[in-house]
């Protein structure tokens, strides 16, 4: 696997909260893991609600254990709620299955990190974690 440098997880960070301002979203919050599912950096906007941060390294976590996003998980968990369950389970309950986490590739397709963005629809983080990665010149599966 790769690394994901500060520098790439701070400017996916200020690429996630450019998109989340020009969409006008609620206060986001950005959490950027390396691949090793360890946390690089954690940023909040201001407003942004208690939980998020966990939700947020929740989503990111959740992508990089099962190498696929988030929102697939979500897709599994309504095609296998047991599965998912049981996972979550595994994983001490460190994942949310719900858009918004992504993983972080470069462009040998390699995983690099992830990603998970918090705070309003979770169609929007999805979009705006996107953004974020498209910002810092890498990719997602998505």
């Amino acid at each position: 696997m790769g690394s994901l440098t500060l520098k790439q997880a701070l400017t996916i960070t200020d690429g996630t909260f450019g998109a989340g301002e020009e969409s006008h979203s609620a206060p986001l919050t950005v959490a950027v893991l390396d691949s090793g599912g360890k946390l690089i950096t954690l940023q909040r906007q201001d407003g942004s609600s208690m939980m998020r941060p966990d939700i947020a390294i929740a989503k990111a976590w959740g992508a990089l254990a099962l190498g696929c996003s988030s929102r697939k998980l979500a897709q599994d968990a309504d095609a296998r709620p047991a599965f998912i369950s049981a996972i979550n389970v595994l994983a001490h309950g460190n994942m949310v299955p719900v858009p918004g986490g992504l993983l972080i590739r470069d462009a040998e397709k390699t995983v690099l990190g992830a990603v998970g963005v918090s705070g309003d629809l979770s169609d929007l983080d999805e979009s705006c974690a996107l953004m974020g990665i498209d910002h810092a010149n890498l990719f997602s599966d998505e």
